[in-house]
């Protein structure tokens, strides 16, 4: 019971006090700060890191971009062309964009590209709250120029609709997006955000976090549309000036996340690097033995 408490104690910590930065409240030089969905944006601002932090908006919002076009274009011709796509295709659109898009531009700005996402590692002092505003503004401006190269291209009629709308309740798409959220987040902690994951996982965290986004859309996405993010939801809502139950979409993805990086906090042993004599190999390790 100590043990837990401690651990619950360890995970508030990180939260009031940042976990492990300097004395400026930057993450320390060993620290990866490009690792996608990790800790990407820690620099201030100053004259010369300027050009650095546009670069940085420019890939969240072109990132952006084309998991909306990709994602919610695979919606729409499913929709439009009788089904050619199908569901299981869809759902592996989804994984298949958010991993290219990690694997393209996660070491120029992190490869956040969800909202709920950057506020958490934000929460967590993973990230600068100063870069903040500025990532989401990138990430909203990328998903309504997608949501809106979409609707010009297609005659997007109500039934091909391809922003998300709760199935059944409000309430029901909302404890939906939570959990899927959870997830997403908790795998995120585990593959991503935890240096000693460089050991096992490897560079697979981009393919880890894709098959999650897939698995979650196979399971959710008949039920809320599995946002997971308030940037997939606020740009076709602005687009096609569809707003119901749009809270759902924001305030659900940024409780799972914060809920799920929070857990992982309290779950993992410990800040220490995994001592040799207990070190697993990497994954293409094991696989050249």
């Amino acid at each position: 019971m100590a043990k837990c408490e401690d651990r619950i104690e360890e995970a508030i910590s990180d939260m009031e006090l940042g976990g492990r930065t300097t004395a400026s409240g930057a993450p320390p030089p060993s620290s990866q700060n490009d690792r996608p969905y990790a800790t990407a944006g820690a620099a201030v601002f100053s004259p010369t890191s300027a050009v650095t932090i546009i670069q940085k908006m420019i890939a969240e919002a072109v990132g952006v971009y084309f998991i909306i076009f990709a994602g919610c274009g695979s919606v729409v011709v499913n929709k439009l062309y009788d089904g050619k796509v199908t569901f299981p295709g869809t759902c592996l659109t989804w994984g298949l964009i958010v991993m290219v898009m990690i694997y393209t531009l996660g070491h120029v700005s992190g490869g956040h590209f969800n909202c709920a996402v950057t506020l958490t590692n934000a929460v967590f002092r993973r990230f600068s709250w100063k870069l903040v505003p500025l990532y989401i503004i990138a990430q909203l401006a990328g998903s309504i120029l997608g949501s809106g190269t979409l609707a010009l291209m297609f005659e997007v009629t109500p039934e091909a609709y391809f922003g998300t709308l709760p199935a059944g309740s409000n309430w029901q798409s909302f404890a939906i997006e939570i959990v899927i959220s959870f997830l997403l987040m908790f795998v995120i902690s585990g593959t991503s955000t935890d240096d000693r994951a460089t050991t096992t996982v490897g560079p697979l965290g981009g393919v880890v976090t894709g098959m999650t986004i897939a698995l979650n859309v196979f399971v959710a996405g008949p039920v809320s549309g599995a946002s997971m993010n308030p940037a997939r939801s606020i740009g076709p809502a602005v687009v096609k000036r569809t707003y119901r139950g749009l809270w759902v979409y924001i305030f659900g993805p940024v409780i799972g996340t914060i809920a799920g990086a929070f857990v992982y906090n309290v779950l993992k042993v410990t800040q220490n690097p995994i001592d040799n004599s207990s070190k697993s190999r990497s994954f293409f390790k094991q696989l050249s033995t």
